[in-house]
């Protein structure tokens, strides 16, 4: 709330005891974390501890979850695994020490309740302001907060079969250390760790999605409407779609994406589903009036979803690690099974066809694979000087007005210039007519958040191509919009990768400290965002 705090209620809609309750769970997630680690110490490393963690975090994200049952539920079982690692460390230190261990723990590894009132009780104690120091507080939430990312890509990567232990181990790792005090410099290079993982875990999931549906193709997408009753699928969870179009073909549904569930219309295996139709409005922030006017069943995958003030509650299913008080929940799927989706689309019969809101196509498909595959061509436009410049503006949409400025700036760069991108915040920009450079669209998406990794890869290849040193040295600009945990991932993905020079907006992150913020600037010169008309000249001046 005014980018200092949230204190009445939370910016997302989270009442306080919602809040509570996700400290105490990451508060449990590190006692698990604990006995994790030191079980790997003793070699006798556990394979269900990392996958539990990772989802439960998951769940911790913004405009995910607000179902006090599920936070409650989650704390139970992790205490219950934090109880059977514990008698597993005991026992294997026993063994390979002859003795019965006798160190100390953290609390968070030994508090034990079955009591919701202690649940309270405890989460006021355990929240993030319990670390006094503002600089430990800044490093220790920048790392949780990334980490929190990481964890949503690594669980979206095992939905589709896709995992690894160094990932799980890291999540570990660093909800660990954030039990023990360590030096500046420690929990710094934790937090440049992190960056490394997200760089991996992105890949992971890249690889998941590209090996399961293929590779992205450049792509119209229609926002129209037909006159078939529909189902709209938001979030970012392919499988679930996956399993909603097979299920829905042949029944005269047809289904429609919003949100960061856009880019699922690039994937070749879905175009092969006629009742696949197109993207029904823009970002997360709009889907009130949205959800209200497309008038079929809408399902929720994973977070974007925003708290309920219209009359389409009766028409909104979660699934995964979403939930929301008095809303549906489809449960998950049965080792090697399906979701059971019948009851949404024996809704979405009755309901009313979509009202039209837009009409018109959008265009994308810019993931790495079809970029470098339009290689030979985007180095002749730079070499040309048909391209001067390209410009990163990845990362999340808001509400806030402020937000126009990504808007703004679109329409302020000059007709040499490529925009890059990456997760909602081109729901800004990309229905707007900007045109193309000899036939390269100005507004290259190559997907959801996650696939931010592609614009990465884009950026490695050019640096290749063009036999430069540093990355640095590229004709490209970050203007990045921030929002939520996984923007902070791929922030901290970025700095991994020694891009210096990042514009972040439209405010830095109120849990970094002033002293932190000059590490930052220091090392990265991160920068604040200024006013369109500078940012834009400084842009495309490569500054």
């Amino acid at each position: 709330m005014k980018n200092t705090g949230c204190t009445k209620r939370g910016v997302c809609g989270k009442q306080e005891e919602t809040a509570d309750l996700i400290d105490l769970l990451i508060y449990v997630l590190r006692g698990i974390s604990i006995y994790a680690g030191k079980l790997g110490e003793l070699g006798a490393p556990d394979r269900e501890a990392g996958p539990f963690v990772a989802g439960a975090l998951f769940t911790t994200i913004t405009n995910a979850n607000w179902d006090n049952r599920r936070f409650i539920s989650l704390i139970r079982e992790g205490i219950e695994l934090r109880k059977c690692l514990e008698e597993e460390f005991l026992a294997a230190y026993r063994e390979k020490e002859g003795e019965e261990f006798s160190g100390d723990l953290h609390d968070s590894a030994t508090w034990y309740s079955d009591d919701e009132a202690e649940f309270m009780t405890k989460a006021k104690e355990v929240g993030v302001l319990a670390t006094e120091n503002e600089d430990v507080r800044s490093l220790r939430e920048l790392l949780i907060i990334g980490t929190k990312g990481i964890a949503a890509y690594a669980d979206h990567a095992a939905v589709l079969g896709f995992e690894k232990d160094e990932i799980y181990s890291f999540i570990l790792e660093a909800l660990a250390s954030t039990t023990r005090d360590l030096s500046t410099e420690e929990m710094v290079g934790l937090v440049m760790k992190a960056g490394e993982v997200a760089v991996d875990t992105m890949a992971l999931l890249d690889e998941a999605n590209t090996s399961t549906y293929g590779n992205p193709e450049i792509t119209e997408v229609d926002i129209g409407v037909r006159g078939n009753p529909g189902i709209l699928i938001s979030g970012h969870d392919l499988k679930d779609l996956e399993e909603l179009l097979a299920q829905t073909e042949g029944t005269g549904v047809d289904v429609y994406t919003h949100g960061e569930m856009l880019p699922a219309n690039y994937y070749p295996s879905f175009k092969k589903y006629e009742q696949f139709v197109g993207n029904y409005g823009g970002s997360w922030w709009h889907q009130g009036k949205e959800f209200e006017s497309f008038n079929g069943p809408i399902l929720l995958t994973t977070n974007c979803l925003i708290p309920i003030k219209g009359p389409y509650g009766d028409r909104l299913f979660t699934t995964g690690m979403v939930g929301y008080p008095g809303v549906t929940h489809i449960p998950d799927r049965a080792e090697g099974g399906k979701k059971d989706l019948s009851e949404i689309i024996e809704l979405a019969k009755k309901c009313e066809p979509p009202t039209e809101i837009e009409t018109g196509k959008i265009v994308g498909g810019f993931a790495h694979n079809q970029v470098l595959a339009l290689a030979d061509k985007v180095v002749d436009a730079v070499k040309s000087g048909a391209i001067k410049r390209f410009v990163v503006m990845a990362g999340c949409d808001g509400r806030q007005k402020s937000r126009a400025y990504y808007t703004e700036v679109a329409e302020s760069l000059p007709p040499d210039a490529v925009i890059l991108t990456a997760g909602c915040a081109k729901y800004r920009y990309n229905k707007l007519n900007l045109g193309d450079i000899d036939g390269i669209p100005r507004v290259l998406d190559a997907g959801q958040c996650n696939d931010s990794y592609s614009l990465a890869v884009i950026a490695l290849k050019l640096k290749e191509v063009f036999e430069l040193e540093d990355i640095n040295d590229l004709p490209i600009s970050y203007d990045i919009a921030w929002y939520e945990q996984k923007a902070v991932a791929v922030l901290l993905a970025l700095l991994h990768l020694g891009v210096k020079g990042i514009r972040l907006g439209p405010t830095i992150p109120a849990f970094l400290s002033e002293n932190v913020v000059n590490v930052l600037v220091e090392n990265f010169d991160i920068k604040p965002i200024a006013d369109v008309e500078t940012d834009v000249a400084a842009i495309m001046a490569g500054e």
